[in-house]
């Protein structure tokens, strides 16, 4: 009688390419960032965090490009060769005066340069942290800017964290410290991985 052989499918490793809006070290964004590593190193397999520092880039500027509009300065370059290379997005992004930070427009900008289109045709969530709204506006302005980029934005679950709200949040140094933030966080990137998979299935 032969033997039956059970077979399993592991996930893929799925490369998230993480960015926060805001450059300040114990920044709340950056926080969310790490708690994000932390969780896929846990309890996430096959989701992998890459943060993406974006301190290094100039202000974007077509007087920078060479080559016709596709050549960058080196810190643009290795921007964008990161971003090429991840399978999804996770975009930790404060608010401010109602928007995303200019920090941030500018990563999106410099990514979107050249007849390369970066983001195209990924998928990508939104975390937010501050005050009464907990960055929502802010959310709702960064989906604006990705239709044009052909960004695809999972819908829900959102993670709008109302920073000043007791229990504390944070702590001093940016570190998610709320073990229900710390879940509806968990919530999100399971959602951002089964829907880049979903799409990466549709594309094969």
């Amino acid at each position: 009688m032969g033997s039956i052989t059970a077979s399993t499918t592991a996930k893929p490793i799925l490369r998230v390419a993480a960015i926060s809006g805001s450059l300040r070290s114990n920044s709340w964004h950056v926080g969310l960032i790490r708690a994000a590593e932390e969780l896929c190193e846990e309890s996430i397999p096959g989701l992998r965090i890459d943060h993406v520092d974006i301190s290094d880039l100039p202000m974007a500027n077509p007087d920078l490009e060479t080559n016709g509009g596709d050549g960058f300065p080196p810190a643009v370059e290795a921007f964008r060769d990161r971003i090429t290379a991840a399978d999804c997005f996770l975009f930790a992004s404060p608010e401010y005066n109602y928007s995303v930070t200019g920090s941030l427009k500018n990563a999106l900008d410099w990514a979107s340069r050249g007849t390369h289109k970066c983001w195209a045709d990924k998928a990508a969530a939104i975390v937010c942290a501050g005050g009464d709204f907990g960055g929502g506006r802010a959310s709702l302005h960064l989906r604006e800017i990705g239709i044009y980029l052909d960004i695809h934005f999972i819908n829900k679950p959102e993670l709008h964290i109302r920073a000043y709200e007791h229990p504390p949040k944070f702590d001093g140094e940016g570190n998610l410290i709320d073990a229900k933030a710390r879940e509806r966080l968990k919530k999100v990137l399971l959602s951002l991985q089964a829907f880049a998979l979903r799409l990466q299935h549709k594309e094969n």
